[in-house]
């Protein structure tokens, strides 16, 4: 058991019969009144997104974990296959699992966090960006150009992004895996 002194960004830990992981916290220490963990759990069996609120010293139940590295193989429908960079064992992962799925190219590597004690995998942690070839954008106009205007663009594993207009078809962009958006085009 833990308190809420322990709580970190990716921890694991059971919560209403479920399994959650830590995605966002706040610790809060109000004038008037008793401290506080203000927290965003997101479900790792359904991807649910929860906001909660632990009093300060709330025991929580800790998920023991292990982490490994795997490469994305290719997609299956709503199914995700994977393998170990070590023992070239391959898992299935369901796409809600998943953060970005949109955005994983095949042949990259992602860190699995998987639980000890059932052996199952619990969540996938990608790179904090990926590079990704534009395969389709509308050209844009010139002089058309209002302050952060943006068009949608296609990108070589089929998620769309909103990205600047100068950005043309064959541009290689680095995309923020957390909130799916344009970071900066990458020159070769």
């Amino acid at each position: 058991m833990a308190s809420t002194s322990d709580i970190k960004n990716g921890l694991c830990i059971k919560h209403n019969h479920d399994i959650y992981k830590i995605i966002e916290f706040l610790h809060v220490k109000p004038g008037k009144g008793p401290a506080f963990v203000r927290t965003k759990l997101k479900s790792v069996t359904n991807g649910k997104v929860l906001d909660n609120t632990f009093s300060a010293g709330h025991k929580i139940d800790v998920v023991r974990v292990e982490t490994h590295t795997f490469q994305f193989l290719y997609p299956e429908g709503n199914e995700f296959h994977f393998m170990n960079a070590e023992t070239f064992e391959q898992i299935t992962l369901n796409r809600n699992v998943l953060d970005a799925p949109d955005l994983l190219k095949e042949g990259e590597n992602v860190m699995i966090q998987i639980n000890t004690e059932t052996d199952l995998p619990l969540s996938v942690d990608m790179a904090p960006s990926v590079v990704l070839e534009v395969t389709y954008t509308e050209p844009g106009v010139k002089g058309n150009t209002a302050t952060n205007a943006t068009k949608p663009a296609t990108v070589e594993t089929g998620a769309t992004i909103n990205v600047p207009l100068f950005i043309n078809e064959g541009d290689k962009i680095k995309i923020d895996t957390a909130t799916s958006s344009y970071m900066e085009r990458v020159k070769e």
